[in-house]
Order: structure tokens, then C-alpha cells, then sequence
């Protein structure tokens, strides 16, 4: 299992579109095939970095889940609405693997 970590750098004026963009990817991306642990917005501290979470099975579960997420309808809508809403300033993807659990070792 590995969980996506989407870092978005995000226009602070528009905070309330990309709250928008979030809820749109909580009935989207379960449905592609990710579980999605949610969507963080800027509260305190930086105005600019939200971020995105979710966990997948593999990397090549991604390439699907992202194919599926591509030809889903409201995964196209929300491409659109950030391409000509603009509030996506920048985003990073870091896939990371679970190692620890309460203080445990994972195998």
C-alpha cells in the first residue's frame, strides 16, 4: 500500500474554490479506485499549501486509478474548473510507504 501525498501551492485569494475542488474529489476518487483520506486546507501558518491524501495499492493501481479518474465525469469537471478558475498555482505528488504503525515495524 502506498499513500499519495498531493502538496498544492494554491492562490490565497481563492481558498474557496479549492474547498470546491476538494468535496468534487471525495465522490470521484473513491469511485476510480483510491481511498482517499481527505483534503487539507490552509487554516494557520502558510495561506498557500494545501494538500491532498489518498492511499493506493501499487503504482501501477495509480496509472489506473489516474486513466479512470481522467475519463470519469466529474474528474473531468474538475480539471476544467481549476484550469479556468486558476487556483492551482503549482502541485507535487510524493508517493510514501508505510513503515511504522503505532510505533511498530511494518513488514
Amino acid at each position: 500500500m502506498l499513500t499519495c501525498i498531493i502538496k498544492y501551492h494554491i492562490d490565497p485569494t481563492k481558498k474557496a474554490q479549492f474547498e470546491h475542488y476538494s468535496r468534487n474529489w471525495c465522490e470521484a476518487i473513491p469511485r476510480c479506485g483510491a481511498d482517499l483520506i481527505g483534503y487539507f486546507a490552509p487554516h494557520e501558518g502558510s495561506s498557500t499549501l494545501a494538500y491532498g491524501i489518498y492511499n493506493i495499492e501499487s503504482l501501477a493501481a495509480y496509472e489506473q486509478y489516474r486513466e479512470q479518474l481522467a475519463a470519469d465525469p466529474i474528474g473531468q469537471e474538475n480539471y476544467a474548473f481549476a484550469q479556468k478558475e486558476k487556483f492551482l498555482l503549482r502541485e507535487e505528488r510524493t508517493f510514501l510507504k508505510r513503515v511504522t504503525t503505532q510505533g511498530r515495524e511494518l513488514e
